[in-house]
């Protein structure tokens, strides 16, 4: 009896090792690990840069032709990637209204998130009030206002994540809605005028190989 224990120990040694070894063998590549980084976008029309965040601020105009919108490029991927941004209301700021009791505004605004071809793969909303200078999200610098800062602001925040699918290398944000009440009346959106304006824009991706 004792001379089997040796033989069938060492058997199964073996078969051990042979299995692990085609474990090894069989095992499949990481994948790449995943990246957030800032995406590249090219602005038809900029605000300009923030003087508390240091952020690139622009605008989102309204129209149909993805040419026309604010273009973001999208690195290439392996599965879906997600596209993220923050989205403001525009506002005028005057101080003169706001002594004369004329500063409220209400602003609501729809962008979407569309495919070179025009397919549409999301939306984002953004709603907001003014009251007073305290409801400015941001001052933009390079202005002739006090401290240098433009008349024209970003006013709320909400952040926007859409699923990018894969194969797609590029989107455009266009403005669909836009419904304001301010000092001087009631705006909706007009062809090539702004609707909202977007900043910090991100991608989240697995590269492609």
């Amino acid at each position: 009896m004792r001379k089997l224990v040796l033989p069938v120990a060492c058997l199964l040694l073996v078969l051990c090792a042979d299995a692990t070894a085609q474990r090894r063998t069989t095992r499949k590549p990481a994948a790449p690990a995943v990246k957030t980084e800032p995406a590249r976008v090219q602005c038809r029309e900029s605000l300009g840069t923030g003087v508390r965040t240091k952020a690139s601020y622009c605008f989102v105009l309204a129209g149909m032709d993805p040419a026309e919108g604010v273009i973001v490029t999208i690195p290439p991927h392996t599965g879906p990637a997600t596209l993220t941004f923050d989205l403001h209301n525009r506002h005028t700021y005057s101080e003169e209204d706001v002594r004369a009791g004329r500063g409220y505004a209400s602003y609501s605004a729809v962008v979407g998130v569309l495919t070179s071809k025009g397919d549409l793969l999301g939306r984002g909303a953004v709603t907001s009030e003014f009251r007073s200078v305290k409801d400015l999200y941001e001052r933009i610098g390079g202005g002739a206002g006090p401290g240098g800062v433009k008349a024209v602001a970003p006013i709320g925040a909400e952040t926007v994540s859409v699923t990018i699918p894969a194969g797609v290398t590029e989107v455009s944000l266009l403005g669909e809605i836009l419904d304001s009440l301010t000092a001087i009346g009631r705006e909706s959106a007009a062809p090539g005028r702004p609707v909202a304006i977007v900043s910090n824009v991100r991608v989240e991706y697995r590269p492609g190989r």
